[in-house]
């Protein structure tokens, strides 16, 4: 099917899906929600389409303008003028159109279990993993997102072996999914005498947050043990079995929280943590099986690809994906991530659309 007629197919089914609505049996059945929600996805792709059409039909006046023999060296003049800001402004408008058009990704629009954990490197690495921590919870607050910290490991000298977090707030995934992979940094740490320069990591998992309805879990899969919350925390700790570990049986995967006093709520934000990680694998399975859209992704999402570097006695961040450099370390290190992720997404998008174009 060409664009033109791909085209002409979502501005018939969006005509459609108006008369639907319009019905009175659709309204008082189960489907008007399903349909009032495709109508409004719909609807940008249709506004853009429309934008599109009117560029092209005011092209084509201007044309007949500028071809005819009685139109004035004035009017001409402007008319060629417009008429040069069309032909740039159309392929613009097309793209745009198109990008739309791209498969969506489900997990877009969902929250996210953000979890940061030291690699390679010790005492640095630990370091690192808690700047990077902090990078996203100013990030997240640039954006006015709810970053809640669910769970931290700290090593003691201000550094994390583990971090985990929820963010909440409109179109978290789909920012912050190109961020899962293993962070390299390049600096000289406070503990080196030498002033040699040390490289350590850090790896990031970012997961979409998932509902019961996305994913079920039987409770017949898990076992579910208890034991005494260890590390800081008050004189509560070491007094109450409230820490709680949950083991997925089918698959293996553990999950244990501490962070509360009271073992109920360290369940429910086991549980949010574990149906994040299942969620995230059924997703990286599905994805195995689509190879076509495994070429259009930037990164695999893979825990164990290198995606960044952050080279701190040259100022600068490298993304290995993209070969894009950034020299505003500091800033960006304080959450100022935009730059970065608008260029993964872009990319994400150009690779896609060359797929189907």
């Amino acid at each position: 099917m060409s664009l033109k007629e791909n085209l002409q197919k979502v501005v018939a089914r969006h005509d459609e899906l108006a008369d639907l609505m319009a019905a009175q049996d659709a309204a008082s059945s189960g489907d008007f929600a399903s349909l009032s929600k495709e109508y409004s996805d719909l609807t940008p792709v249709v506004e853009g389409i429309a934008k599109v059409t009117a560029a092209k039909e005011e092209a084509a006046d201007l044309a007949t303008m500028m071809a005819d023999p009685e139109t004035d060296q004035e009017m001409r003049e402007m008319a060629e003028a417009e008429f040069q800001e069309l032909k740039e402004k159309i392929p613009l408008l097309e793209k745009q159109v198109q990008v739309l058009l791209l498969p969506k990704d489900d997990a877009d629009e969902k929250n996210a279990i953000l979890e940061v954990r030291a690699g390679t490197g010790g005492d640095e690495a630990a370091l690192f993993a808690a700047d990077l921590f902090r990078m996203y919870q100013r990030y997240a607050e640039t954006q006015r997102w709810k970053f809640e910290i669910m769970a931290v490991n700290e090593t003691g000298i201000g550094g994390l072996k583990e971090a985990v977090a929820s963010v909440s707030g409109r179109g978290v995934f789909a920012r912050l999914k190109f961020e899962s992979g293993v962070h390299r940094v390049q600096r000289i740490p406070t503990t080196e005498s030498g002033g040699r320069i040390h490289t350590s990591a850090a790896t990031v998992a970012v997961m979409p947050e998932a509902e019961e309805v996305d994913i079920h879990i039987e409770d017949k899969d898990l076992r579910i043990d208890v034991f005494r919350a260890s590390g800081p925390g008050g004189q509560s700790v070491n007094t109450t079995d409230s820490a709680v570990r949950i083991t997925h049986l089918p698959t293996g995967v553990v999950v244990s929280q501490q962070d509360e006093k009271s073992q109920h709520k360290n369940k429910a934000k086991a549980m949010r943590v574990l149906r994040a990680r299942l969620y995230e694998h059924e997703r990286q399975m599905a994805d195995a099986k689509r190879a076509a859209n495994r070429k259009s992704q930037v990164g695999s999402g893979d825990r164990s690809e290198r995606i960044r570097t952050y080279n701190f006695p040259q100022g600068r961040v490298t993304d290995h994906r993209i070969n894009l450099t950034l020299h505003k370390l500091d800033r960006i290190m304080d959450g100022d991530l935009d730059e970065a992720i608008d260029a993964l997404i872009s990319e994400d998008q150009a690779r896609k659309l060359a797929e189907i174009s």
